[in-house]
């Protein structure tokens, strides 16, 4: 029984690190590359390329140049292969490159495989893996025709084409950079096909390949069934109904809140129609949750706006998706814990069932960790930014950590250490949720062992 706790451990902590040390390295050798001279138009300095690199393995989406300006059709190929290496994460960007040169995964990958996505057992894991990539370029490619039906006659044929394909795969991968301009989808603010495509793209990006696959199955199994679609819902796992709730409620609350505060602000929303206001507010809403693109001005937002933009950056997106953050999953035990005790119940309850005791704790560790990490880089980027109003040092730390890309026209003006801070914010968002869970997750063995402790009370309060 030891050896097993000792291999389970063992299998856990290569997996931390495989992923940890995998974005590092693709990040280095991403920075690397768009140094070159054959990716830019104009020289650039190391650590504006290591940023981009680092924004684009983390779909991210803050820029310290003007991808459009900077980059050359190289460089933006370059940034496109990091975006959606950062998508799909290394292990399944591993898993898909054994799968292409017909080589068998070993039994150890597929224990790196089951760890990263959560799943409950190890068959059928290659057809896991067969069925992200299907699904991730069906997603892309409709995306792709979508956004071209704008960009071909704006742009030509190839360009709108490639705009189309690059566009896509960022909106899918939850990055936001764009290869437009300097103004993000501002100007397409009132175009309901790539404001709607591209909230399509950041949804089904951010709401985890587990949901996809659980959804998948369900709607395979019950499709004959009579009434099947009434209780198609109730068939999911726990983990897709939380997901998908807290998705819609996240979406709504961000959208009637942007509708409200920017109603009469003519920085944002203030000279549009009734309707555009509200897919200016849905695609607010939406792109906050880790995505970056842009529809209204960010630095013209009110503080208020600000200040939810910041709440809904650092819930995010959810677990093994493309998206950062503390994930849906995380703030819903949290909101769901907080509920028990108020209600006097000894256990954390959703949709008819108890969530594990080591999972709300995992969850709560994971939100204090990342709120530690966020306050700390805030800290920091006020000392090095004095003059700059905390407001907007808040805005863009959230931002960092969660993912998210939006920035309120600040990112390029920061001093290096500011930008270091931002990658390091980056870097934990992309990885660290994911890391934090590995670590803390199912630990039950040394459980036993502090259970043997004799209890005290303290107060609380």
């Amino acid at each position: 029984m030891g050896r097993i706790t000792k291999s389970s451990r063992r299998v856990r902590l290569n997996t931390m690190q495989i992923v940890a040390l995998g974005f590092l390295g693709v990040i280095l050798s991403g920075g690397v590359l768009l140094w070159l001279p054959v990716c830019n138009q104009r020289p650039i300095a190391f650590i504006d390329a290591l940023f981009t690199s680092v924004t684009s393995v983390c779909v991210t989406g803050l820029v310290t140049v003007v991808p459009a300006e900077q980059f050359t059709l190289t460089g933006q190929i370059v940034m496109l292969l990091l975006i959606q290496i950062g998508g799909l994460g290394v292990i399944a960007c591993m898993a898909s490159f054994f799968l292409l040169i017909g080589k068998r995964i070993s039994m150890k990958g597929r224990i790196l495989i089951q760890e990263a996505y959560g799943l409950h057992t190890l068959s059928g894991l290659v057809k896991f893996i067969i069925r992200i990539l299907r699904g991730t370029f069906i997603v892309e490619g409709i995306g792709a025709v979508l956004f071209s039906i704008q960009f071909v006659p704006e742009f030509g044929a190839v360009k709108g084409i490639w705009y189309g394909i690059f566009h896509s795969i960022s909106g899918f991968c939850n990055a936001g950079i764009d290869i437009i301009g300097d103004s993000s989808f501002i100007r397409y603010a009132d175009s309901p096909l790539i404001s709607l495509t591209t909230m399509f793209l950041i949804v089904m990006g951010g709401l985890g390949f587990p949901v996809w696959h659980d959804v998948y199955v369900t709607v395979k199994k019950r499709a004959g069934e009579k009434g099947a679609r009434k209780r198609m819902f109730k068939r999911l796992s726990l983990q897709s109904k939380i997901v998908l709730t807290m998705t819609a409620f996240l979406i709504c609350f961000g959208t009637v809140g942007f509708f409200l505060m920017e109603f009469h602000n003519p920085d944002t929303m203030g000279d549009m129609s009734v309707p555009e206001k509200v897919l200016a507010s849905a695609f607010q809403s939406v792109t906050t949750r880790t995505a970056g693109f842009a529809s209204v001005s960010q630095s013209g937002l009110t503080e208020s706006s600000r200040l939810l933009g910041c709440i809904l950056m650092f819930v995010g997106g959810s677990p093994a998706g493309t998206a950062g953050g503390i994930k849906t999953t995380t703030a819903a035990m949290l909101i769901l814990t907080v509920v028990s005790v108020l209600r006097g119940r000894k256990d954390t309850e959703c949709f008819g069932r108890r969530v594990e005791m080591d999972i709300v704790r995992s969850g709560i560790t994971i939100a204090v960790i990342t709120f530690t990490c966020w306050l700390v880089g805030v800290a920091a980027m006020s000392v090095f930014e004095p003059k700059t109003e905390f407001l907007n040092l808040m805005y863009e730390a959230s931002s960092a950590i969660g993912t998210v890309g939006l920035s309120a026209d600040l990112t390029p003006d920061l001093s290096r250490a500011s930008h270091v801070v931002l990658m390091i914010l980056m870097y934990i968002g992309r990885i660290g949720p994911l890391t934090m869970a590995l670590v803390f997750a199912g630990r039950s063995n040394k459980g036993e062992k502090f259970r043997e402790l004799p209890e005290k009370k303290i107060m609380l309060g």
